[in-house]
């Protein structure tokens, strides 16, 4: 596609909205730029040969006037001279160069609006690419933020997680008590019942020192 076929769609093209449509702009600003900088090298490329025709057409208009003009003048003075024969000679010149006219003014009009449309391209895509490499730093560092709050969305609350991991020890640390608490009651349920009769004989019935000194003595005197 030539550089002028694609004049409407680089005059028309919107660079927030191709943003906006953009899945991932960081990258799409990337590719933009490239692009435009390669549709810029082409416009300055045939900005620089449509503005050498507009002045070609003009020189061309304003020789062909200028030739015009001077054999008007060559007219007026052979009449002036009362040379007739001349005078025809220089009007027929004038007359055809006048023929010539119409056309080269019609070039110099459409080369004035050719070179005119290329320039306005020419200066919509330096202002764009000036936009966005002024936009492009703030752009990837709003599409990271985003890229980075969506992982975190992912991952969940972490103060979530610990309120949660927190609930499943204290579960487990109540589990752990009951069994210490089973296993305490089944050791004393294992200890043999004694009854209240032995436990105070026991209190009682002790043999002291000087019983079993007594005792001793009885059996010596006995022997």
């Amino acid at each position: 596609m030539g550089i002028l076929d694609r004049f409407s769609t680089i005059m028309k093209a919107n660079i927030n909205a191709l943003l906006d449509k953009a899945e991932d702009p960081a990258k799409m600003i990337d590719q933009y730029l490239i692009d435009l900088k390669e549709s810029l090298a082409d416009v300055k490329k045939e900005t620089a040969g449509v503005m050498a025709i507009e002045k070609q057409c003009a020189k061309e208009f304003e020789d062909n006037d200028a030739e015009i003009k001077k054999y008007q003048e060559l007219a007026k003075k052979a009449v002036d001279a009362g040379n007739d024969d001349d005078a025809r000679i220089f009007i027929e010149k004038y007359k055809s160069l006048e023929s010539k006219a119409e056309v080269f003014g019609r070039n110099r009009d459409v080369a004035q609006t050719n070179a005119g449309r290329m320039r306005d391209m020419h200066d919509k895509l330096v202002q764009d690419i000036k936009e966005l490499e002024g936009r492009k730093a703030q752009i990837k560092s709003t599409v990271a933020v985003a890229k980075t709050t969506e992982k975190l969305n992912k991952i969940g609350d972490p103060s979530g997680k610990a309120s949660e991991v927190g609930s499943k020890f204290s579960d487990m640390e109540q589990k752990a008590n009951k069994m210490l608490f089973e296993a305490e009651a089944k050791s004393e349920l294992n200890q043999p019942v004694r009854d209240e009769a032995t436990s105070l004989s026991e209190k009682y019935g002790q043999v002291s020192s000087a019983d079993v000194d007594a005792e001793l003595a009885r059996l010596k005197g006995g022997a």
